[in-house]
């Protein structure tokens, strides 16, 4: 019955590191034009719907490489909040990537670009979350844990 709790904490907290990592993607992406973009007329609303789809995406994306890194954090009890901001900043950049990690490296202004810059940072803010919400209890279902 414990891990049965524990499966659904994990995936609430994975909703909300999704919602995160959205969040600070969009209005990092959404910041430096924000002057032009409320003199346009923009609704405050349509950047929250945004980061909803954003969130669905992200959530699709990225939840088979989440779900290896979070076996591993409960299978191994790693409850440290700088392992999950680090493995979520590195599964964001590395998804950003892609396949081939090696097609940008000849252009340095395209490789720490400010898209891949707001993809380490919203893998960071999702890390965070993650552990804030289940994160720091890994692997205490476990009899020894």
């Amino acid at each position: 019955m414990a891990a049965a709790g524990r499966i659904v904490t994990m995936l609430f907290a994975y909703a909300l590191a999704s919602a995160a990592a959205s969040t600070v993607f969009t209005l990092g992406m959404l910041n430096p034009h924000w002057d032009d973009v409320s003199a346009a007329g923009f609704p405050p609303a349509a950047a929250w719907a945004i980061v909803a789809v954003g969130a669905a995406i992200i959530a699709a994306a990225a939840f088979l490489p989440a779900l290896a890194i979070v076996a591993i954090a409960e299978t191994f009890a790693l409850r440290s909040v700088l392992v999950y901001a680090a493995l979520g900043g590195a599964l964001a950049l590395a998804m950003s990537y892609g396949i081939d990690l090696s097609s940008d490296m000849s252009e340095p202004d395209t490789y720490f670009s400010h898209e891949r810059q707001l993809f380490a940072a919203s893998g960071i803010a999702g890390g965070l979350v993650y552990w804030l919400f289940a994160g720091r209890r890994a692997g205490a279902w476990t009899k020894s844990g």
